[in-house]
């Protein structure tokens, strides 16, 4: 009985397990018998796993932080990764005309150069000028003592005087026909001969008065007063024209085949600077070039003629000397510091719209005078270019663009010089 009672229990326990599990059961009349506890347990396991609306729109707004916490993160690592703006002083691209030269080294020599040289023999009386002065032409500078040469015209003049008035008288016999022809010929000789000698006495005479035969200076005497010089003495003085003067430079015969292709040219000019550049230039006009090329330089000899109205340019004095051939129109001009070089050659930065540069490669031209030069390729007129502050740059960088002036670049650079050297 006991183990019977057992078995019908476990059958009850297995039988509502089974009927929890909506397992259809048999029912003790045979007919199918559907359990309905499934769809009650459900309906408390859905009340039990909904979430309440708080809870979901906490949830929205952690999401939110989230995502916007990870863009800016991205955003700050975009920024951290980008190079920083970096100030650069910026210039515009200028168009003008400008020459084509070669630069030489010269000397100057004087236009004219006259030694004075005393024609007659005599002692010198006086001295008329002060050595180292300008002198104009005509100017008296020594005084040869005349007395001899005084003595000489008065006699010659007398003989002269005699002569003619026989030479007259025999011109009066000879139309009344009482005298010989060869006396009337012989009359007339002597009196021309005679006034040619009282001519050369009075020449003789002029040069006992040594006067400048040119506009210049004059240089240091070699005779004092009271020297007997003569035609065979050494020179008394030199005088040199300096106004205009000469400018002598040499053309390397490398450069020549561009030299003879603008030489006749209406542009051919010569430009003279002082060594210090404390004058300004003086411009004068090709006078000679050689006709070969010296053997031991290479060289080739010209010559200019400079103007010089303030004699700041003296006789073999060294000099600058640009030769001028040709003007190029419409040159692009940077300043120098704009040129930069690498490994693929030079290049500048151009500045755009938007502030970020752009690595152009160029070719420099000469240089030109403000600390310019010629770029001939690789930019127009107009683009900005970077000045100063290229360093660690590269294409696609943004600068912040300030103005290039080189006065105050200039200025600037003297200042900081006079406080090193302090």
């Amino acid at each position: 009985m006991e183990m019977a009672n057992t078995l019908q229990l476990e059958f009850r326990n297995e039988r509502t397990g089974k009927a929890k599990m909506g397992i259809r059961l048999d029912s003790g009349n045979g007919a199918a018998t559907k359990v309905r506890e499934t769809n009650r347990m459900k309906g408390v396991r859905e009340k039990r796993s909904r979430i309440p609306r708080w809870g979901m729109f906490l949830f929205v707004i952690l999401a939110a932080f989230a995502v916007a916490r990870t863009l800016q993160r991205g955003v700050e690592t975009k920024k951290a990764n980008q190079p920083p703006v970096r100030p650069a002083l910026v210039t515009t691209v200028i168009a003008k005309d400008v020459p084509l030269y070669l630069d030489e080294i010269g000397t100057c020599a004087a236009y004219e150069t006259v030694q004075i040289q005393a024609q007659v023999t005599g002692k010198i009386l006086a001295r008329h000028f002060q050595d180292g002065a300008e002198v104009k032409k005509g100017d008296l500078l020594f005084t040869i003592d005349p007395a001899p040469y005084q003595a000489a015209v008065d006699q010659a003049k007398a003989q002269a005087a005699l002569d003619q008035v026989t030479a007259k008288r025999q011109t009066d016999l000879r139309a009344k026909g009482v005298t010989a022809p060869q006396d009337y010929d012989t009359a007339l000789a002597n009196a021309q001969k005679s006034q040619a000698a009282a001519e050369a006495a009075q020449v003789n005479l002029d040069y006992c008065y040594i006067k400048s035969p040119i506009d210049g200076r004059i240089g240091l005497r070699n005779v004092d007063i009271g020297n007997v010089v003569g035609p065979s003495s050494p020179s008394l003085v030199t005088i040199q024209g300096l106004d205009p003067i000469y400018t002598d430079f040499t053309v390397a015969e490398t450069d020549l085949a561009l030299v003879r292709k603008y030489l006749g040219g209406p542009n051919v000019k010569v430009q003279t600077w002082s060594p210090d550049a404390k004058i300004a230039p003086r411009t004068g006009d090709l006078y000679f070039i050689d006709n070969a090329v010296q053997p031991g330089s290479g060289t080739v000899k010209a010559r200019a003629v400079t103007p010089n109205p303030d004699r700041a340019l003296w006789p073999s004095e060294f000099v600058r000397v640009r030769f001028i051939l040709d003007t190029i129109k419409d040159a692009k001009l940077v300043p120098v510091q704009a040129v930069q070089i690498s490994q693929a050659g030079p290049f500048v930065f151009v500045v755009k719209k938007d502030n970020t540069v752009d690595l152009r490669p160029v070719k420099p031209g000469q240089r030109q005078e403000g600390d310019m030069t010629v770029v001939e390729s690789g930019i127009e007129a107009g683009e900005t270019v970077i000045v100063t502050g290229q360093l660690a740059l590269a294409p696609g960088n943004k600068i912040d663009p300030k103005p290039y002036e080189p006065a105050q670049t200039a200025s600037e650079g003297n200042s900081a010089e006079t406080k090193s050297a302090k």
